[in-house]
């Protein structure tokens, strides 16, 4: 096959890839926008090379006319979680999506690998627009923890120096990190709640401090300076007081000051 078609056979995977990564990230910012704790924590995305897809090609002897029928891992999406319990809360919200079909799932969480690896797997069918119209292709969906991925990642580079032939010892070590990691997300488990929290209230605090500078910036553009001076040196004063409660109220005052001048908008008509 041709370098040149190969791309026009990539390109298609290369953009449902870069469509999902988009669409996840801004669920996320959703559930964050909204205060809420996101069962996402990090989403990343890749096609397979071509000498990669030519390996598996001949390893599952699958004749280069088959491959986007028989290999449908092409394209494919990683998502992160934080915890094993958000694993299941991604899957439920990819169930319920309009925009992909699933073709299967496999479980490696609860039925996890004899080699150690643990993850979430979908196939999902999902429809690109392209200058030759619309395609419906697989993109393989990964799902797994923090500390999931980094085994993945150890166990990866080393099935390709050793060409999947890792030595015993290595092999009953990668074993023995599995189980850490088996105990590692467990512990985390036990303190999700409290990070959770912690997390949330992080976010919280971010997105008012934000909101207030936001305003604090648009009123120095239409009032009095020095009023606006002392608006800042209240906001510094009750910052370095770490006070949720009292930042909350300072914000709230602040919009009313800020809808009387109409500041918050002159962002949005600029």
């Amino acid at each position: 096959m041709e370098i040149q078609l190969w791309r026009e056979i990539l390109s298609p995977y290369d953009l449902a890839v870069k469509e999902l990564v988009v669409k996840f990230e801004h669920l996320i910012l959703e559930y964050r926008n909204q205060g809420l704790y996101s069962p996402i924590e990090q989403v990343t995305g890749r096609v397979k090379t071509i000498a990669s897809i030519l390996d598996k090609a001949q390893k599952k002897n699958v004749m280069v006319h088959e491959i986007e029928e028989k290999i449908t891992d092409i394209a494919g999406v990683r998502i992160i979680c934080q915890f094993v319990e958000d694993i299941q809360k991604v899957v439920e919200i990819i169930r319920q999506r309009t925009d992909m079909e699933i073709v299967s799932e496999r479980d490696y969480i609860n039925h996890m690998k004899d080699s150690g690896y643990r993850s979430y797997h979908i196939i999902v069918w999902y429809e690109v627009q392209t200058t030759k119209g619309s395609r419906k292709i697989h993109v393989e969906i990964q799902i797994r923890t923090l500390a999931m991925n980094f085994w993945s990642t150890i166990e990866h580079s080393l099935q390709y120096k050793y060409k999947m032939n890792i030595p015993d010892h290595v092999r009953d070590k990668l074993t023995n990190v599995a189980n850490a990691i088996i105990s590692l997300d467990n512990e985390m488990s036990s303190v999700r709640s409290e990070i959770m929290d912690a997390q949330i209230s992080s976010q919280i605090h971010t997105s008012l401090v934000a909101d207030i500078l936001n305003n604090i910036q648009n009123l120095y553009r239409v009032t009095n300076k020095r009023e606006v001076q002392k608006i800042q040196d209240e906001f510094y004063r009750i910052y370095e007081l770490d006070d949720i409660d009292q930042l909350r109220r300072f914000g709230r005052e602040l919009d009313v000051i800020a809808e009387g001048y109409r500041a918050q908008s002159i962002a949005d008509e600029e």
